[in-house]
C-alpha cells in the first residue's frame, strides 16, 4: 500500500479510504495477515488516526476485517451461507442442521417470549441452549424456550448437565406433532452470555431471529436465535424465505 494524500477528495476521507483499503485487501494482503498498526497505516495514507478508525471500523462492519484480542486487525477469511429461511418444518434438533446443543436449565424468560409463549404464570420454562457451528466457529447462539407443559416426560431432564440434557428436553419436544412455525427478524444488541459466546462485546449489534413452534393446542417453544450484524447478509428469494449468509470469522 503506497503513500496518498486525501486532501482533495469530495466525499468523507473515511469512505475513500475505506475503498482503498479494500481493494488493497485483495490485492497485497492474504486472509489471515496482520494489518500494520494504526500509527503506521494513518502516516502512510496522511489521514488522522480518528479517519482511519472510521475506514476500518466500516470494513468491519462489511466483513472485511477482524479486530482480535492480542493480534490485532486481520483480514477476514471468505463468508458461508447458512439458510435460515421458512422451509423447513420440523422441530429443532430433528435435522442436520448446524446447530449443537449445549445445556439446558430452567429459565428466567423474557417478558417478549413469554407473550408469545403464552404460558401461565409461574410456569416452568426450560432452556435449551445451542450454538450454530461452521467449520468449527461459532457463527450463532440461540435458547430454544419450551414450556413445561410441551413436554410431559421431564423425568427426562435428570440427563446429566451439557449436551445430554438438551438432547433430552428436544427429545421430548419432538414427540408432539408439529402443525407450523413462523419467524421474525430484527436488529438487537448482543447481551453479556451471547456476546462471550460469538467473541463480540456487549451490546454489540446482533441479529435476533425469533422462531415460534405451533401444535393444535397452541405454541409449543419458541427459539430466539442471535447471529452477529456484522457479518451476514438477509436475501430473499420468489418463496420469500430469508436466508442469512455468514463469516466463518470471529471478530472482537
Amino acid at each position: 500500500m503506497g503513500t496518498m494524500q486525501l486532501e482533495s477528495v469530495p466525499e468523507p476521507k473515511y469512505l475513500h479510504l475505506k475503498t482503498v483499503l479494500s481493494e488493497a485487501l485483495d490485492q497485497d494482503f492474504a486472509v489471515g495477515e496482520i494489518l500494520p498498526n494504526e500509527r503506521e497505516l494513518a502516516a502512510r495514507f496522511g489521514v488522522a488516526r480518528a479517519t482511519l478508525r472510521q475506514a476500518l471500523e466500516q470494513l468491519e462492519l462489511e466483513g472485511r476485517l477482524q479486530r482480535r484480542r492480542g493480534v490485532g486487525t486481520t483480514v477476514a477469511p471468505p463468508r458461508v451461507g447458512v439458510d435460515v429461511g421458512g422451509a423447513q418444518h420440523s422441530w429443532p434438533g430433528e435435522s442436520v442442521d448446524g446447530w449443537e446443543p449445549v445445556d439446558a436449565a430452567e429459565a428466567v424468560v423474557p417478558a417478549g417470549v413469554l407473550k408469545l409463549l403464552g404460558t401461565a404464570p409461574g410456569e416452568l420454562v426450560l432452556a435449551v441452549r445451542r450454538s450454530r457451528v461452521e467449520q468449527g466457529q461459532v457463527l450463532a447462539a440461540e435458547l430454544l424456550y419450551v414450556p413445561a407443559s410441551s413436554v410431559q416426560g421431564l423425568s427426562a431432564i435428570d440427563a446429566p448437565a451439557g449436551p445430554a440434557r438438551a438432547r433430552a428436553v428436544m427429545r421430548e419436544l419432538q414427540k408432539l406433532a408439529l402443525d407450523g412455525q413462523d419467524r421474525s427478524v430484527e436488529l438487537g444488541s448482543a447481551r453479556a452470555d451471547d456476546a462471550k459466546e460469538l467473541d463480540r462485546l456487549p451490546g454489540a449489534p446482533v441479529l435476533l431471529v425469533t422462531t415460534r413452534y405451533f401444535t393444535a393446542a397452541g405454541t409449543a417453544a419458541v427459539s430466539v436465535a442471535t447471529y452477529r450484524a456484522d457479518t451476514c447478509r438477509l436475501t430473499f428469494g420468489d418463496s420469500g424465505d430469508v436466508q442469512i449468509t455468514h463469516d466463518t470469522r470471529v471478530a472482537s
